[in-house]
């Protein structure tokens, strides 16, 4: 099978999104597929190379510039490459017009995986305007309503929102996306020397990890800083953070400075990958505020490596969380605040522990693939 794939983002740009596309395509290219990945040409990255049997192809956009280049850049190179394609995959956002409409040039069946619907819930997101949040509730609606030939939902949450919008129940499949559980294994994560080399001796660490996306909470987490250490004076918050999106790395760095809580926070870079695992270890709970969530790998890693989560009952959370976990009212820093005492205070709730695979995620793309293909029904696609 001949598969491409446009996406806006691919690795080694660092996101969930981006983790799962990863898999995937490793995953089908190990397994015999012919895989290519259309993206955005990334500072210090080829335009052309061939990662794991995936031949990627990188297109010039503007650097810094509006994520919506690439959604008109990438028509041409979508064109001519879904000639030679059985099928083509997309995700949202910006990869969705040009594979749709390379799909219906070529006649070719195109699938997007849609990882959250935010809907409503744009309005009420932080450092976003009205009109900004109209306009991507439109833009949203706009992607989801082009009529693809299979809707691939990250989780439960996110198909029902996808039925809201008038989505056929049987056009849409729900995979969950994966944990690397060799990776995060408790097992061989070494949290005790993590918080020897970052200076942390016996305080209560709650840690946070991950991108100032604008959906991720993460100003509600730094407002309740006072308010924890306040009760907890010997705690302490490990925030290992992402400098992208820039605007909002420079917000939050901004926030921590006019609540004056720098000396509650030790804030370190993205540590590599492989080095992750330990510092979940370090700590003793991992904290989810985001406000929308189409998955939550960051729950979803904590929860294999046997951390308490303190997590927004809000969108897919609730799906993915298990073993010790809170979970709180969604952008609310009083309702986060009390969350992680109550973790201090082993006031967990408790259940089984839930596992997600990639050798599941892989194959179940791969027998939703061959369903399409062989699916020969025409007519209304919603």
């Amino acid at each position: 099978m001949k598969i491409l794939f446009l996406l806006e983002n691919y690795y080694p740009f660092i996101g969930g999104a981006e983790v799962l596309f990863k898999q995937l395509c490793d995953g089908l290219a190990a397994g015999g597929h012919s895989v290519t990945v259309v993206t955005s040409l990334l500072p210090g990255t080829p335009e052309r190379e061939t990662s794991n049997g995936v031949e990627i192809v990188r297109i010039k956009t503007p650097y810094r510039a509006s994520r919506y280049w690439f959604t008109f850049l990438a028509v041409p190179h979508a064109f001519r490459l879904a000639k030679g394609a059985d099928i083509i995959q997309t995700t949202t956002y910006n990869g969705a017009f040009p594979a749709w409409l390379a799909s219906k040039l070529r006649r070719r069946k195109c699938l997007i995986t849609v990882h959250e619907i935010i809907g409503e819930g744009w309005k009420d997101m932080q450092r976003m305007n009205r009109f900004m949040a109209a306009l991507h509730r439109f833009l949203e609606w706009l992607i989801v309503a082009l009529p693809f030939d299979r809707y691939v939902s990250v989780s439960q949450f996110t198909a029902g929102r996808l039925e809201k919008y008038g989505i056929r129940p049987e056009r849409i499949s729900v995979v969950y996306n994966g944990v690397d559980n060799e990776l995060f294994n408790p097992a061989a994560a070494d949290g005790k020397a993590v918080r020897q080399k970052l200076g942390l001796k016996d305080e209560f660490v709650y840690l946070y990890f991950g991108r100032p996306g604008i959906a991720k909470g993460l100003e509600y987490l730094i407002k309740a800083v006072p308010a924890i250490a306040s009760i907890l004076p010997g705690s302490k918050m490990l925030l290992i953070l992402g400098k992208e999106p820039a605007d909002g790395y420079k917000k939050i760095l901004d926030l921590i400075a006019a609540l004056k809580v720098g000396q509650h926070i030790l804030r370190i870079d993205p540590v590599p990958r492989g080095e992750l695992p330990g510092h979940i270890a370090a700590a003793d709970c991992v904290v989810v505020p985001s406000v929308s969530e189409g998955f939550g790998f960051s729950a979803a890693e904590a929860c294999a490596m046997d951390r308490p989560v303190v997590a927004s009952r809000v969108a897919s959370l609730p799906e993915v969380v298990s073993g010790k976990f809170v979970l709180v009212e969604p952008g609310n820093a009083a309702a986060l605040a009390e969350g992680v005492i109550k973790a201090h205070r082993k006031e967990f709730n408790v259940s089984e522990k839930k596992a997600f695979s990639w050798r599941g995620c892989v194959d179940n793309y791969d027998k939703i693939y061959r369903q399409v293909l062989s699916n020969s029904a025409g007519g209304d696609k919603r």
